[in-house]
């Protein structure tokens, strides 16, 4: 059932970036002082502990990813991590406790981005924290939700390593957006969305009216999505309704984040939107807007609040 949350107090935005597990998008740098930042707030699954985040990410914090069973927080540069500790995902490697600008998290694998350096550590069963040469400098986003890994480089090319390596060559120039989902890649180029991986329910097939205007996408574990003019498109795996966009969901939509099995998105005046799977909770928020940023993980969620305490 999706859940529309929001508080009394409607705060308008103009357009909001968020980087998250499945949504990397490159802008040019902006001033310190134009970062919005706010605390975590998360609901879902129990499972270690995951959706309560550490008391030093309940404020000044920019970005925030979830990953399996690791959720990631970027905070003034340093990089904090909570959740399960499978693989060593929540010891964060000194290089990614200062200077950081992204952070992506995976399946118990972790990403960070710092002076256009990829950053990894945790699980390497299939290759995910050994990094190829050429993200050791010029990427400018990353993205990252299962056991692959991809990097945008300045230029617009797009690497890839761990389970999936392959890059189609249209994905190798002019690329503006990347997301990793299960197995399956989205990108943007010239404001359309293109898709390589597996394909096993039509996740990769992109629908015709998203070869241009595209200003947003992200890859879930089956299925994907893009928002266009405001209005969130959805396609792929839909045995838990992920597909089925809500009415909320068809205007007035500022940022996305496809999870597992399910989704969130925020609207312009920061309203939280939630669909798809709700087994423990995941699609029923346990805040209300506005909020500014949204994660989506493996049956959690988190969304980046300015004032965390504000009463509903």
């Amino acid at each position: 059932m999706p859940v529309t949350s929001r508080c009394e107090r409607v705060t308008l935005r103009g357009a909001v970036l968020t980087v998250s597990a499945a949504l990397a998008v490159s802008l040019g740098a902006s001033p310190a002082s134009a970062v919005t930042v706010g605390g975590v707030i998360g609901w879902g699954k129990v499972d270690y502990a995951i959706t309560v985040p550490p008391p030093n990410v309940l404020s000044g914090v920019s970005a925030v990813s979830a990953g399996s069973t690791t959720v990631l927080a970027l905070q003034s540069g340093a990089v904090f991590a909570w959740g399960a500790n499978n693989w060593g995902a929540n010891v964060v490697p000194a290089d990614a406790k200062s200077g950081v600008s992204q952070v992506s998290s995976g399946w118990g694998h972790e990403l960070a981005l710092k002076n256009g350096k990829v950053i990894a550590w945790g699980n390497n069963w299939y290759g995910q924290t050994t990094l190829p040469a050429s993200v050791s400098s010029g990427v400018i986003a990353i993205s990252t939700s299962n056991v692959h890994s991809l990097a945008l480089k300045q230029g617009g090319q797009v690497v890839s390593w761990g389970t999936r390596t392959d890059v189609p060559a249209a994905a190798q120039s002019g690329v503006t957006a990347i997301s990793a989902g299960g197995d399956h890649n989205l990108v943007l180029k010239n404001g359309g969305v293109l898709a390589w991986g597996s394909n096993s329910y039509g996740q990769a097939t992109v629908p015709s009216g998203l070869s241009s205007g595209v200003t947003a996408i992200s890859a879930g574990f089956n299925h994907s999505l893009a928002l266009k003019g405001g209005r969130v498109y959805a396609w792929g795996q839909d045995n838990f309704h992920q597909i089925d966009v809500p009415e909320a969901a068809l205007s007035d939509v500022a940022g996305i984040d496809a999870g597992f099995n399910h989704n969130l998105a925020f609207k312009t005046n920061g309203d939280i939107i939630a669909w798809g799977n709700d087994w423990v909770g995941e699609s029923d928020p346990a805040t209300c807007g506005p909020v500014f940023a949204v994660s989506a993980g493996d049956s959690d969620s988190f969304v980046l609040k300015e004032n965390p305490s504000a009463p509903c």
